[in-house]
């Protein structure tokens, strides 16, 4: 007995639905990778500075990206957020890059293709583990540019080094206001279990959290977090960003934005309600908390030379999510 034609054209869409769920899983199922991303693909070549600290010999990574344009003698130094390495501002530095500046990426000490050791994290020592990196290569001025965690760190570096800071521009900076306020205090070692449990998919989700509209060339960057969690080495991936964690917790900048000496611009995206500890803080208390549009005002007013560029249906990441507003924000403040 023959099959009947409808029978046909549903196994077929079936067929179809089935085959497209296998292809996007696998698209979505990320690669193994080194807890050190040697096997991950950075926009230009990564050179390394060696050093000890607590008895333990480190490697930091980083980009060093001379102008494509001619040359205006002048440096950025780019901070990447806490789940990032240099390889997100490949948009940056190719932009900056053809207007004639040079270009300095490190991954700090517990990211990126840096070393991953059970220290005593700081944002004065990643600061200093900065200063070697600009000693070794004779740079003595510079313009930074820090997001998120790294607003924090370039926050601490213009602090702790201002004459080497010629201007400073937070883009979406955490640590505009003190999580301890309103996030319960995690020990070490819940924190570190936490990261043990981490997932593909709850990675996905928090970076979904980011942006006002995920775009498929953001999975680029869920791929390199997730990745690592199949390596053999993962355990101590997750206790560095265990204690990268508490580092930011405990160390706060916000209460000496007003010793800022260098001109600074604040870009910060309007959308973005990112609090490090978020699903921690009580349902009262959600409100009080994240909320950049306030913050960045608030910020810009202590700072003495400040400057606020607030863009609209925008979150965390400004320079992935509205690249040719910031870049021209930025030459802008520069010029």
């Amino acid at each position: 007995m023959r099959t009947p034609l409808c029978a046909y054209s549903i196994r077929f869409f079936l067929m179809i639905i089935v085959t497209g769920i296998a292809i996007v899983s696998k698209a979505q199922t990320a690669q193994p990778l080194s807890i050190t991303l040697e096997n991950f693909e950075y926009p230009y070549p990564t050179q390394y500075i060696q050093f000890a600290a607590e008895n333990q010999d480190l490697k930091m990574a980083y980009m060093d990206v001379k102008p494509s344009g001619q040359s205006n003698g002048k440096t950025i130094l780019l901070f990447h957020g806490k789940n990032f390495g240099g390889y997100y501002w490949k948009n940056v530095i190719q932009a900056l890059s053809q207007q004639g500046f040079r270009i300095v990426v490190p991954d700090q000490i517990g990211f990126g293709r840096s070393s991953k050791p059970d220290i005593h994290y700081s944002f004065h020592a990643l600061a200093s583990h900065t200063k070697a990196l600009l000693d070794s290569l004779r740079i003595t001025q510079t313009t930074i540019i820090g997001h998120s965690m790294g607003g924090m760190l370039a926050t601490r570096f213009t602090l702790l080094f201002p004459q080497m800071v010629s201007h400073l521009i937070l883009e979406n900076p955490i640590g505009l206001e003190d999580y301890r306020i309103y996030v319960p205090y995690t020990p070490l070692d819940k924190s570190y279990a936490e990261e043990l449990k981490t997932t593909e998919e709850s990675i996905r989700k928090y970076h979904q959290f980011y942006y006002v509209q995920w775009k498929p060339e953001y999975e680029a960057y869920v791929q390199a977090m997730a990745g690592v969690k199949k390596s053999s080495e993962y355990p101590r991936y997750a206790r560095a960003a265990a204690l990268t964690s508490q580092m930011i917790y405990e160390q706060p900048v916000c209460y000496e934005f007003t010793y800022i000496q260098p001109p600074t611009l604040l870009i910060i995206g309007q959308e973005d309600r990112t609090v490090v500890g978020k699903a921690k803080v009580s349902k009262e208390n959600l409100s009080k908390v994240g909320q950049y549009p306030a913050l960045g005002k608030q910020t810009a007013k202590l700072i003495p030379k400040s400057t606020l560029i607030e863009l609209p249906n925008v979150g965390h990441i400004p320079h992935l999510e509205a690249s040719e507003r910031f870049m021209q924000e930025i030459l802008k403040f520069l010029k």
